[in-house]
């Protein structure tokens, strides 16, 4: 039997390329860590990243967020008015908000608008040979390409997660007070008595997480894309899945490190 025909060889090969994966991925985040707590620090490259992924990104975290909080007061109206529950709707819209909506939705938009410019990014300036260049002028392309870009995106995504929460939290209290004839203070009122520090805490650790890891993915497969000009795309589309994909993971993660009894 021809070998490359064969399941077991088949998956044979499978474990073995996603054992070297793995391996690839875990030193590529050991060696980028290290440049992220190592000096020199690039700073107006930070600077630079965390205005590409930050001031650049409001726009689109902020109409997630609002039409996230104003969908979910809608829905949640639609269920608890069944029950006479109405008055509960101010209490899951924050909790909701600030622990998983505002977090997941920004994380999931970033990957889509950053992760994917990253891995394009580096990915031609690898095709094109711009990194062993860098090497050869004796500059460290981690500490060059990959720190800066982590530490920008870890310190970017709570600021724009903590104004998704206020701009969905807003976005509930506009539709549950001028559609659905909520009283604005009792509203208001039973937002603030529901909401805690830990709420918003977890919400902003999340976040942090999900930035380094948006930000890893794209660095990380742009930085070994091949293949010229189809090697830069599949290595975009597969920094946003993957990217997408460990939010969503580490959210479960986190959560249940937050809040499991």
């Amino acid at each position: 039997m021809n070998l490359s025909n064969n399941p077991i060889a088949l998956l044979g090969r499978g474990f073995l390329n996603l054992i070297q994966t793995i391996g690839r991925i875990s030193i590529f985040t050991a060696e980028s860590l290290s440049h992220c707590f190592r000096p020199p620090f690039y700073t107006h490259l930070i600077l630079k990243q965390t205005l590409e992924i930050g001031y650049y990104s409001l726009p689109v975290v902020g109409l997630t967020g609002i039409f996230a909080g104003m969908v979910l007061a809608l829905q949640s109206y639609t269920g608890f008015s069944r029950f006479a529950a109405d008055s509960a709707i101010p209490a899951v819209v924050v909790l909701s908000i600030t622990r998983e909506l505002g977090p997941v939705l920004a994380g999931l938009m970033v990957a889509g608008r950053v992760g994917a410019s990253m891995a394009a990014e580096i990915g031609t300036m690898r095709v094109t040979e711009q990194i062993d260049a860098l090497s050869t002028l004796s500059t460290n392309p981690f500490k060059y390409l990959i720190a800066p870009r982590l530490i920008a995106a870890a310190i970017s995504l709570p600021f724009l997660v903590l104004i998704a929460d206020i701009i969905g939290v807003l976005g509930g209290y506009l539709v549950s007070v001028h559609k659905l004839d909520f009283n604005s203070q009792a509203y208001l009122a039973n937002t603030f008595e529901f909401l805690e520090v830990m709420d918003v805490v977890s919400g902003l650790v999340k976040a942090a997480v999900f930035g380094f890891l948006i930000a890893l993915m794209g660095c990380y497969h742009g930085f070994y894309s091949r293949g010229g000009a189809q090697g830069v795309g599949s290595a975009t589309t597969n920094a946003v899945v993957s990217g997408a994909i460990l939010v969503l993971i580490f959210n479960y993660i986190i959560t249940e490190a937050f809040f499991s009894q």
